[in-house]
């Protein structure tokens, strides 16, 4: 089940059975050992919060490979800007979680709010082992 607006995850335990729907539904998901979103405009690349190697935010990957395709493969996706409304609305429960920072989903709503005519959004998966 995907969350609603009515949906909020303020403990730990519910981050952790989030990502597990997340990742259920992607048959054959990894999680990647780096990734981030990013958009391109006619000013160049403007990259959003990047995870790498040993990064603590599974969730939001799992939400980004759902919406774009991510499966277990490095790989450039290119998403709409439909497509990344709906990643900001799918991981905006977790900011109940005021325990921990959210700086996918806040470079994620910055990406959007900057968003011009033309501009496409791209999301970079590095798969563990492919780099």
């Amino acid at each position: 089940m995907l969350p609603s607006s009515n949906d909020a995850w303020p403990t730990d335990e519910d981050l952790r059975a989030a990502y597990a729907r997340f990742a259920a539904r992607i048959p054959g998901y990894v999680q990647p050992t780096a990734y981030t979103l990013a958009r391109r405009g006619r000013d160049g690349l403007t990259v959003g919060h990047l995870n790498g190697p040993g990064g603590e935010h599974k969730l939001p990957a799992a939400v980004l490979a759902l919406v774009c395709g991510y499966v277990n493969e490095t790989g450039v996706f290119r998403l709409s800007r439909d497509q990344v409304a709906e990643a900001v609305e799918l991981l905006a429960p977790a900011e109940a979680a005021i325990h921990w920072e959210h700086p996918n989903l806040w470079s994620w709503r910055r990406l959007l709010t900057a968003v011009e005519p033309g501009s496409s959004f791209l999301a970079y998966f590095v798969a563990p082992g492919r780099g």
